[in-house]
C-alpha cells in the first residue's frame, strides 16, 4: 500500500537589526530546531556603534549559520525558505543579514522572504503564547510601540516620541558607570532596582497615546550626579515610572480595541517588574484579559521569530523579488499588508 509522506516546510531566519545576530530554524508546525545568538558588546561606557556592530556581525555570521544547521541537524539543502530582517534597525547591521540571506538564496536556489522586525516579535509571541488577537507592548533598545491588529494591518496605537525605553535604561546605566559585560544593561538596572527602597518622584510623560523618555533620562541623570540619592533608589524610581507609563498606554489600547489578550515582547519585556505590572493590569481590567510574556530567549531579538514570520508570509502567498531585498531602516509595522490573518 502506498504511504503519503508529509513534508514539513522549514525556514531559516537571519536577524541582524542591532547588537544581536540571531540565526533561527523553525518548521511550519512551530517546532523550533535551532536558536543561535551572538551579541556585540560595545566598549565600556558607550552605546552601540552601527559600523562596529556590523563588523562584528560580518565576522560571526558564517559561524552562527553553521552552528544553527548543526543544532538543527540539517544541511542547507534541507531548508525550504530563507527569511531575513528588512527593517527597522541600524542600516549597516541590517545589510549584513540581507547580503548573507541573498547569498544563501542564490547558492541554494531557495526562495527568500524579507520581513518586518516588530511583526516578527508579534507573530512568535502569538505562536508560543497560543494567542489569537493580542494588544502588543513592544519594548526594546530600539523600539517602543503599542500595536494591535485592525482591518488588515498591524496598527500603531502609541509609541515613543523620542528615545525607546530600552535606550533610556541603557544610557542611565552607562551614566551611572555600571558594567554590562556579563549581561544586558537592562538586566543590570533591573537588579539595581530590586534593591531600591525609596521612590523618588520623577517626571511622568504621556502625550495622548504616546510616551516620551528623553526628558526623564536627563532629569534622572541630574539627580544621579547630585549625589543626593542612592543609585538603587534612582533605578527603582526610573523603572517604576517608565513602566507605569507603558502599562497605562497599553491599558488604553486594550479599552479602545476591546481585545482580551495582552502580549509583551522585545528585550525589555524580559524584565520581571514590567511583566508583573502588565499581569496585574490585565487581571484587574475585567472580562478575563489574558496576559502573556515571553522567555528571554524569544523576547530578545532572535532568528526564530524571523524564520517563523517568513514561513507564514510565504504560505500566505507572499513573495520577495531579489530587487525588493534592500533594507529599510524605518520599516514600520503599519506599512505591511497582513494577508495571513
Amino acid at each position: 500500500m502506498d504511504t503519503c509522506v508529509f513534508h514539513q516546510m522549514i525556514s531559516i531566519g537571519i536577524e541582524s537589526s542591532a547588537d544581536k545576530l540571531g540565526i533561527g530554524i523553525i518548521t511550519d508546525t512551530g517546532d523550533i530546531l535551532a536558536n543561535v545568538r551572538r551579541t556585540y558588546k560595545p566598549p565600556h561606557g558607550s552605546g552601540i556603534h552601527p559600523r562596529e556592530a556590523s563588523e562584528f556581525h560580518s565576522s560571526y555570521i558564517a559561524e552562527a549559520i553553521r552552528d544553527a544547521y548543526l543544532e538543527a541537524n540539517l544541511k542547507p539543502k534541507d531548508v525550504d525558505l530563507i527569511s531575513f530582517t528588512k527593517g527597522p534597525g541600524l542600516g549597516p547591521c541590517l545589510r549584513v543579514g540581507a547580503v548573507a540571506s541573498r547569498t544563501l538564496a542564490l547558492t541554494t536556489g531557495k526562495p527568500l522572504i524579507a520581513v518586518n522586525h516588530p511583526i516578527a516579535h508579534i507573530e512568535i509571541g502569538r505562536l508560543v503564547g497560543d494567542l489569537d488577537d493580542p494588544v502588543v507592548l513592544y519594548v526594546s533598545g530600539g523600539n517602543t510601540q503599542v500595536i494591535a491588529y485592525s482591518q488588515g494591518r498591524y496598527r500603531v496605537f502609541g509609541e515613543t516620541l523620542d528615545i525607546p525605553v530600552g535606550n533610556c535604561l541603557d544610557v542611565f546605566g552607562r551614566n551611572a558607570g555600571l558594567s554590562d559585560k556579563e549581561m544586558p544593561m537592562g538586566r543590570v538596572i533591573e537588579l539595581e532596582a530590586e534593591k531600591g527602597t525609596e521612590y523618588i518622584p520623577i517626571p511622568y510623560v504621556i502625550k495622548g497615546m504616546d510616551v516620551s523618555f528623553s526628558g526623564i533620562l536627563t532629569h534622572v541623570t541630574k539627580l544621579l550626579r547630585s549625589n543626593k540619592y542612592k543609585l538603587t533608589d534612582l533605578a527603582f524610581s526610573l523603572q517604576e515610572t517608565v513602566f507605569a507609563m507603558l502599562v497605562e498606554v497599553t491599558e488604553r489600547a486594550l479599552a479602545h480595541t476591546k481585545k482580551s489578550e495582552v502580549l509583551a515582547c522585545g528585550g525589555v519585556a524580559s524584565n520581571k517588574r514590567l511583566t508583573e505590572m502588565l499581569a496585574e493590569m490585565s487581571s484587574s481590567h475585567g472580562n478575563g484579559v489574558k496576559f502573556t510574556g515571553l522567555d528571554a530567549n524569544l523576547a530578545i531579538d532572535n532568528g526564530v521569530m524571523i524564520a517563523w514570520l517568513g514561513l507564514i508570509m510565504y504560505n500566505s502567498g507572499n513573495r520577495t523579488k531579489l530587487s525588493d531585498t534592500l533594507v529599510d531602516q524605518h520599516f514600520r509595522p503599519d506599512d505591511v499588508v497582513v494577508n495571513w490573518r
